[in-house]
């Protein structure tokens, strides 16, 4: 395990910087509601504002304010941050995130999980944190295995905290982070103090274990329009990713602009930000999680993820009921795509705490983190 701080070199900056510059623009025309997908007018002015606004060295010291570690796993690389609690006995949490994120999505909450003191909270709430990049993505890279998929990187956590010390620990998280998670408290029950998602999706998705229509109640409605509407508009991207990734790694890896309108779409559909992507996030936002993903050039394995998930379905180690035994605590955030109904929930998870809330979508911690923090401080108070 060694210490790591980002350090891009120029040479990467100045290619960038003319790639950029060279960019040959697709016409576009009758798609100011991006209907038919990413808007050229508002890729242009984001790429205007990369090439002359954006600060890539500001945000890399940012980052680096945090300890950085990586280490390998089984032959995979793995990148995380590991900050300390500050409190008399902070629990130890992982927080995994999903695709197209990173770990700096995590960036807000932070502060108020590791030193709630700091933030207005009870010292007793703290957490150390480990923040990991999973495998393929950002940081934890280059990635050289094949079949390295979400349950198989819950047994990559559980190994990385054992090295960290922790023989039980707390989980979040998010979009393959949630699958992730609820794997963990499915696989490894008996090491886990709990986990806690935002997010609820079968484990066997890939296998065709979604939730029934009679799962769901009358006041439900919206919930299923919503993952219908999602897995009939919004998953094209799943599809060719989860069969043919590398064709279009050729193409986002030496396009920035390209990749930019790749993420950039998902982030605005995704997200509880009514057609306007900034409302949500800053271009700086935006452009740091591409930043991420285009200096380690890991959009490739990125995919590869969902092509191994699908490739090597999930399988589970027990036929009981709750599928994920562990204590289980969900925020449920208005325009979230893929969220389960209440009575399935109940049943497929050992369900203590589900709390909704009024406003946010698929990037829960990096849009509504006070409520993820406040969800996160009331789950695992009494949980050890």
């Amino acid at each position: 395990m060694e210490q790591f701080r980002i350090n891009v070199a120029d040479q990467v900056l100045d290619d960038l910087r003319t790639r950029l510059k060279l960019t040959r623009w697709v016409d576009d025309f009758a798609n100011d509601d991006w209907q038919y997908g990413t808007n050229t007018a508002y890729l242009k002015d984001l790429i205007a504002y990369w090439i002359d606004g954006y600060d890539w060295r500001a945000h890399e010291r940012k980052i680096n304010s945090y300890p950085q570690f990586r280490t390998e796993i089984d032959g995979v690389p793995i990148h995380f941050m590991h900050v300390r609690g500050k409190g008399p006995k902070p629990k130890p949490l992982i927080l995994s995130h999903g695709w197209p994120w990173t770990f700096w999505e995590y960036h807000k909450v932070i502060g108020p999980l590791s030193d709630p003191a700091s933030y207005g909270g009870d010292p007793a709430d703290a957490f150390d944190l480990v923040i990991p990049s999973l495998p393929g993505h950002g940081f934890s890279t280059p990635l050289r295995k094949t079949g390295v998929n979400f349950w198989r990187t819950s047994a990559l956590w559980v190994e990385l905290m054992d090295r960290l010390g922790h023989a039980r620990f707390a989980a979040h998280g998010a979009d393959w982070g949630a699958l992730i998670t609820a794997d963990l408290g499915h696989r490894y029950s008996e090491r886990m103090m709990g986990v806690h998602f935002t997010m609820t999706l079968p484990l066997d998705l890939f296998t065709g274990g979604m939730p029934a229509a009679g799962d769901y109640d009358p006041d439900e409605a919206h919930v299923a329009a919503r993952l219908q509407n999602f897995f009939a508009t919004e998953s094209a991207y799943s599809a060719l990713q989860s069969t043919k990734p590398q064709t279009i790694a050729a193409a986002l890896n030496d396009s920035p602009a390209g990749l930019a309108s790749w993420i950039v779409e998902k982030q605005r559909s995704w997200s509880d930000c009514n057609g306007n992507v900034e409302t949500r996030f800053t271009k700086d936002d935006l452009l740091t999680t591409i930043m991420i993903y285009w200096v380690t050039q890991s959009y490739g394995t990125s995919a590869r993820y969902y092509y191994e998930a699908a490739h090597h379905p999930w399988t589970p180690v027990h036929g009981r009921l709750p599928v994920v035994e562990s204590p289980v605590g969900i925020s449920v955030l208005p325009e979230e795509v893929c969220s389960a109904p209440r009575r399935w929930a109940e049943r497929y998870y050992n369900l203590r705490q589900r709390r909704l809330h009024p406003s946010g979508g698929h990037f829960g911690a990096w849009e509504e983190p006070q409520a993820i923090v406040t969800d996160l401080r009331d789950f695992f108070r009494a949980l050890s």
